[in-house]
């Protein structure tokens, strides 16, 4: 199939979120196409580059959000009055007190919300954009109204200018994709199938697809936008309060809308379902779909034993403020106060950004104040028992190295999302010591010692519980181990999504109608086949380049009843299907087989006015497979085959126009004394010398015996009685069909 995978600020980009998830998918998946349609979020970004592309990506988009507004065609009058009064609109829904809670029905901040959206979209398209419109001093305008309204929130109502602007432009950037040309035929249009990779502005491209072409939208959330928002992320300029209610309002009325109209939502731990729960998500769209983390690096670590410094301590991750590296370094001190020897070894990457280098700063300050450089001797150098590394250094090459320098993996965040260097460390076997934030509890599952934030004396009293039992780290490092493997790997989680991507696509199809040369519709012109992976309409050939005969024995799409039968109890009843039976007493009634014309095309009908078959009579060939198709031309042998199975239809008809001549030939007669002395013998037998008594006894009986009743409920299926019945009005019964 054909899936847009949607972005914002990642893939295909070097240092984009997501982007390793985003790259093992698309490689995972190689029988689906993938198109890419990505936002950039910096100059930077895009000067580093792309990462190397998969096979399965067959084209890919880009457009920036970080760049000033084009300057598109100027509106009209009527278009300036249709956009006033659309963000006036939009506005209104980011004032307005919430009567009811999100996600319920009915809500008109939500209405109000997606009719604005929707006409902008509309109105960009028919305009050619609205990113200069959505900057301009009417948008300014029209969001100090709805701050100054009446019932307005309090924060709303102290927004000052430069508030106004910067939410202006906050919008605008947000909003640019309704002004791209992404939704053409050759487009978005064209998918099978929207996956946005996060919410927010990644999936606006998505669900103007699935407004204007029908196109399913899955979402992908491993980190809430809105919850991104709540925790201060983006620029420095959104710390006032009216500029923080606003943008709240904005990414919870987009983030309902979104939720709405997905036709699945997989968030990446309960932690992220939750807040979309909150947010609106319906419970029956959410599909819970963890992290896929590469488990190869990390198997020579997690597979040895005895590895690391049983009395160190390691920290592993991106030093910033989140983190709590000042609660990690109190409680190391209350550990060292009981036991001396240890160390702490922090280990991070490179700080990024001004904030991010203060703050290890700041921690090199206190780790200097609380731990004095100690010395073996008076002749010997002071050394800190707590360092900070960098992965990549000499003494910590890579990441495996890193979590096996220790015997203690510890992780104080205060805030997290999901916990990847704690599932780093489960596949390496590593016992854990973490607080109990974001879905930490869900990523442990019991096989790691968890804590309360700021909390140093838990902290220092769980990481001194470990070191004093190398058994019991032993025991955790193992379960760990075994539970990261079967739930956080590459694979399950392509697995998943391709399970994702056929029930999206079988569920919700793409209202496509395609036309013939003259402009008519097709039926049938996309069979439900070309929603599957794999390439269906591709020809088998042989050597000779002649298409094979269907239904050989093993041929996965074999009919049962084309099948060699290979037990007694099968031949019994292949016998009996084809018209014959196995063992049975002669002239016991059966059903009728195919003939002639069966399902293989080739072969006599046998008498259908005559008693039973033998397993040589039969219809159904009885004896070793030997990989031809069903054969009933001969009692020696198969057929050699003739190429691919006519039509059904057409075999049926020739089966019973087949059945009528040759019973027509055949009919019996009457046979008394008369005919018994002339010594006309009955059919099936060799001849007999004239006044054979024998003869007379045997035809006696039928010669005087009465006609019996025809069963009115077999009278149709021609079961009747074949001494009574006549051939001339017998009907052929298909294999497998019974007789009531």
């Amino acid at each position: 199939m054909r899936i847009g995978l949607l972005t914002e600020g990642g893939y295909p980009y070097v240092s984009g979120e997501a982007r390793l998830w985003c790259d093992r998918l698309v490689r995972g998946l190689g029988p689906h196409e993938f198109d890419l349609y990505a936002l950039s979020r910096s100059r930077r970004q895009e000067e580093e580059g792309w990462v190397r592309l998969p096979r399965g990506v067959a084209r890919v988009r880009t457009a920036p959000l970080w760049t000033p507004p084009e300057e598109g065609p100027a509106l009209g009058r009527r278009a300036r009055r249709r956009f006033a009064a659309l963000y006036a609109e939009l506005a209104a829904a980011l004032t307005e007190p919430r009567p009811v809670p999100p996600g319920e029905e009915h809500a008109p901040q939500a209405d109000r919300f997606r009719n604005a959206l929707y006409g902008l979209a509309d109105l960009a398209r028919t305009e050619g954009g609205l990113a200069a419109a959505l900057r301009s001093e009417t948008a300014v305008r029209a969001l100090e109204r709805a701050c100054r309204a009446p019932g307005a929130p309090r924060a709303a109502q102290l927004a000052r200018v430069g508030d106004l602007l910067d939410v202006t432009a906050h919008i605008e950037r947000a909003l640019r994709p309704l002004s791209l040309d992404w939704y053409a035929e050759d487009g978005l249009a064209a998918a099978d199938l929207s996956h946005a990779a996060s919410g927010g502005s990644a999936a606006l491209p998505g669900l103007l697809a699935q407004r204007l072409h029908g196109v399913p939208l899955l979402v992908t959330e491993y980190g809430v936008q809105l919850r991104a928002h709540y925790l201060g992320a983006g620029d420095a300029s959104r710390s006032g309060p009216a500029v923080r209610a606003l943008l709240a309002a904005f990414h919870g009325r987009l983030a309902e809308e979104v939720y709405a109209r997905a036709a699945l939502i997989t968030p990446g731990n309960s932690h992220a379902r939750r807040w979309q729960e909150r947010c609106g998500a319906e419970r029956a769209k959410l599909r819970l779909v963890y992290p896929g983390m590469d488990a190869a690096r990390f198997a020579e670590a997690g597979e040895s034993t005895g590895r690391g410094d049983r009395e160190t301590l390691v920290w592993i991750g991106r030093v910033d403020p989140a983190k709590d590296l000042v609660c990690l370094l109190h409680a190391f001190a209350a550990v060292r106060r009981e036991r001396p020897g240890v160390r702490l070894r922090v280990i991070g990457a490179p700080a990024e950004g001004e904030e991010a280098a203060a703050y290890l700063a700041q921690c090199r300050v206190l780790a200097a104040q609380l731990f004095p450089d100690e010395a073996a001797g008076a002749h010997e150098v002071g050394v800190n028992p707590v360092s900070f590394e960098e992965i990549g250094s000499p003494e910590v090459p890579d990441l495996a190295a890193a979590y096996t320098a220790g015997a203690v993996v510890v992780l104080s965040s205060v805030v997290e999302g999901f916990p990847i260097s704690l599932v780093e460390s489960m596949f390496c076997g590593r016992a854990t010591v973490s607080t109990d934030v974001g879905a930490v509890v869900e990523v442990i599952g019991g096989t790691g010692l968890v804590v309360p934030p700021r909390n140093p004396r838990a902290l220092a009293e769980a990481c001194l519980g470990l070191l004093r039992d190398p058994a019991r780290r032993e025991r955790l490092g193992a379960a760990a181990r075994a539970r990261a493997l079967e739930l956080f790997t590459v694979e399950q989680n392509i697995e998943a999504f391709r399970a994702l991507y056929l029930e999206i696509v079988s569920h919700c199809p793409v209202p496509r109608e395609l036309l013939d040369a003259a402009g008519e519709p097709l039926p049938f012109a996309v069979p439900a086949e070309a929603h599957l992976p794999g390439h269906w309409t591709a020809a088998e050939a042989t050597e000779s380049g002649a298409r094979p005969a269907r239904w050989r024995e093993g041929h996965p799409g074999r009919p049962r009843w084309a099948r060699t039968p290979t037990s007694s109890g099968d031949r019994a009843r292949a016998g009996t299907a084809g018209g014959g039976t196995a063992g049975g007493p002669a002239g016991e009634t059966t059903q009728r087989g195919w003939g002639a014309a069966g399902p293989g095309g080739r072969g006599p009908l046998k008498s259908l006015a005559g008693g039973g078959t033998s397993g040589a009579d039969s219809d159904v060939d009885t004896g070793p497979d030997t990989g031809a198709d069903i054969d009933t031309a001969s009692d020696t042998g198969p057929a050699p085959d003739t190429g691919p199975v006519p039509d059904i239809d057409a075999a049926v008809d020739a089966a019973r126009a087949a059945a009528r001549a040759t019973a027509t030939d055949a009919r019996p007669e009457p046979m008394g004394h008369a005919a018994a002395q002339s010594g006309k013998a009955p059919a099936g037998e060799g001849p007999r010398a004239a006044g054979d008594p024998q003869l007379g006894r045997e035809l006696l009986p039928l010669a005087q015996e009465s006609p019996p009743e025809a069963d009115p409920r077999t009278a149709d299926l021609g079961t009747a009685d074949p001494r009574t019945a006549d051939p001339r009005t017998a009907v052929p019964v298909a294999a497998g069909e019974v007789a009531r």
